[in-house]
């Protein structure tokens, strides 16, 4: 109840948010239909960059790109298993059937990404750089998609895995496209599993990195931002669960409209959003 109150505060119905993710879940699930092959990429990225017009008028090769035992991608692999899986609890209690096709198909390339190890940027070089390099490496990306299948399965060889592996784990205060170290950390901590331990030190350097008032505060805020594990930053300041949410819920209030320009940065919301976003589409008028 208490989630879907927050989604109606924002104007989002939750059968269109769970649209929204079987929109994605679907295109991977084609994407990797085939065993130990996953399409990757649809386009030249030179020519795709170059041709700044509406989808409806592109005439460039759509060729596509894949990954295969010969041709290996650990780090896409492990993040579509990692995707698959996190979407799967979604469905749980809506789409059991397709929640469990979620589950075995996140199992399945996870274990083609952990098998045939390789690099992307190795194997698809030519097309992926500059625009879509791989620079933290493929193990964080294993560990991501261990880490989810494990919360979504419960199977301890999982866990194990993560456990094995919490070596190759890097910079605690990133967290993006090319690095989920941080993800991985805040992830396993929720897990209440035995050696979670390992990973509580470095989850609460990146929640220390995040906080406007901690001496190791890693990130700037805007003027009108800076203002049930309690987590101690140094120089006095001490936070718990209820100030992480605060810090959350300004971040998002920001994005849809809190902000000095009054202007919601989420296209469509409100009355006052941006109109001509950096998007090829939309830099045109239509009739």
């Amino acid at each position: 109840m208490e989630r879907n109150r927050v989604w109606r505060l924002h104007g989002i119905r939750p059968a269109i948010c769970i649209g929204c993710i079987r929109w994605g879940t679907d295109y991977l699930m084609k994407a990797t239909s085939i065993p130990n092959f996953i399409f990757v990429q649809v386009g030249e990225p030179y020519n795709d960059h170059n041709c700044w017009e509406r989808p409806e008028d592109m005439d460039t090769p759509r060729t596509p790109y894949a990954i295969s035992k010969e041709f290996p991608g650990s780090e896409v692999a492990a993040e579509i298993a990692a995707a698959l899986a996190s979407s799967s609890i979604v469905f749980r209690h809506t789409n059991y059937s397709y929640s469990q096709d979620l589950i075995r198909r996140a199992t399945r390339v996870f274990y083609f990404a952990d098998k045939y190890r390789g690099f992307y940027n190795g194997t698809l070089y030519p097309w992926v750089c500059p625009f879509y390099c791989d620079f933290s490496g493929y193990q964080d990306e294993l560990l991501w998609g261990a880490a989810w299948l494990y919360r979504a399965t419960l199977i301890p060889d999982y866990w194990n895995y993560v456990v094995k592996n919490a070596y190759n784990l890097g910079n605690y205060n990133e967290f993006g496209w090319d690095n989920k170290n941080a993800g991985i950390n805040v992830l396993v901590t929720r897990l209440n599993t035995s050696n979670s331990g390992l990973f509580i030190g470095n989850a609460n350097k990146f929640a220390c990195s995040l906080l406007p008032e901690s001496p190791t505060k890693a990130v700037d805020y805007s003027p009108e931002e800076s203002n049930n594990r309690v987590v101690a930053c140094g120089g006095g300041v001490m936070a718990d669960k209820n100030r992480f949410r605060q810090l959350a819920k300004g971040q998002v209030d920001y994005i849809l409209g809190s902000n000095p320009l009054n202007l919601s940065y989420m296209v469509g919301y409100s009355g006052y959003f941006p109109q001509r976003i950096h998007h090829r589409g939309s830099n045109f008028t239509f009739h």
